[in-house]
């Protein structure tokens, strides 16, 4: 989960896993897999990042890496 900021000031958490498009149409605009739409503060970048440290902390970065390195160790 990431904490994002909507327009208005309000903070909110939204699950990174349902993030299917980001944009900037000019404001940053964070579409889901069930096609709700959030209008939020920060940037692309930010968004991304946010999304990217979540990935890493749930395990989900280098998933494919460690299970090939499994896959070498029980050859």
């Amino acid at each position: 989960m990431i904490t994002v900021t909507r327009l208005n000031g309000e903070e909110f958490v939204i699950n990174a896993l349902y993030i299917e498009k980001v944009q900037t149409l000019p404001d940053t605009t964070i579409t889901l897999s069930n096609g709700k739409k959030y209008f939020v503060k920060e940037s692309i970048n930010d968004v991304i990042r946010l999304s990217t440290e979540y990935y890493q902390q749930v395990g989900l970065i280098d998933l494919q890496s460690k299970a090939v390195d499994e896959n070498d160790e029980t050859s």
